[in-house]
């Protein structure tokens, strides 16, 4: 069925969305027919705030040489950077090093700020998948991580939202990434060292969360980056990340070697910032 609503941000912003949807599940609401072949957009569209939390699986930590971090490892997208579960993934030839990294998003439902891990929890809209792919040799231009990780239309969410109460995520769902049908991560969401009601709590003690918003927990071992040697997608590779409960992303990756724009350095006579 096809709420009346423009996208599941629009949902989730109206004060009585769960009302709504147990009405629509119900017959009390009148709804469209579903489509049958639909081209799906991201899960949320335009969320206010897009969250991520790096070095957050066990596992993922070790095998980066890093010890386990005190407090979450944060850095954030735009909504540009978003795209669909079945989209083209398009990057300039010059973006190199797009490396893989499947993840649990949680999305948020109410508002919170300064909330407590119980709060947090209870503010859960529910659960999807991304993968946040990575230009590494952008991520490592400087110590700050943002230009890797926000090129546009390189982070594929969806395929769907699952309700917080269908699916217990800190009991364990697998989370799994395959290139080209080769499995390159496994992992299991018990494994993440701070959960999504701890992501949240953290994150709202400093900024506000609206509903839509959206917070991705991290990814498993696995990632391109720490292969003995390095590996990096190309161009006609097909990513796949699935999340146990939730769906597939299925997403082709096209390397444009067109983009004549490129990478930058320090000019010769430069100012300060």
């Amino acid at each position: 069925m096809s709420l009346p609503f423009s996208d599941v941000g629009s949902l989730l912003a109206h004060p009585s969305w769960r009302d709504v949807v147990e009405s629509a599940l119900a017959g009390r609401l009148e709804t469209s027919t579903e489509l049958e072949d639909p081209d799906l957009a991201p899960v949320v569209t335009h969320p206010s705030k897009v969250v991520c939390c790096g070095h957050n699986y066990a596992g993922h930590i070790r095998e980066m040489g890093r010890p386990l971090p005190e407090h979450p490892t944060l850095f954030t997208k735009f909504a540009d950077t978003l795209t669909g579960p079945s989209d083209v993934v398009t990057v300039p030839e010059w973006a190199t090093g797009l490396d893989w990294e499947a993840e649990l998003v949680a999305v948020v439902g109410a508002p919170l700020y300064r909330a407590t891990r119980d709060d947090a929890a209870a503010a859960i809209a529910g659960w999807t998948a991304a993968n946040d792919l990575s230009v590494r040799s952008w991520q490592r231009h400087t110590g700050q991580w943002l230009p890797g990780k926000a090129f546009d239309r390189t982070t594929p969410l969806g395929p769907v939202l699952v309700t917080a109460d269908e699916l217990d995520p800190t009991a364990g769902l697998t989370l799994t990434c395959r290139v080209n049908d080769e499995i390159v991560q496994r992992g299991d969401t018990a494994d993440l060292v701070f959960d999504a009601a701890a992501l949240l709590s953290y994150i709202s003690a400093f900024t506000r969360l609206s509903p839509g918003d959206v917070v991705l927990t991290g990814t498993p071992a696995g990632v391109g980056a720490a292969a003995t040697p390095p590996r990096a997608l190309a161009d006609g590779d097909v990513v796949e990340v699935e999340l146990a409960g939730v769906g597939v992303l299925h997403n082709p990756i096209s390397i444009d070697n067109t983009a004549v724009a490129g990478p930058v350095s320090r000019p010769v006579h430069g100012g300060t910032a």
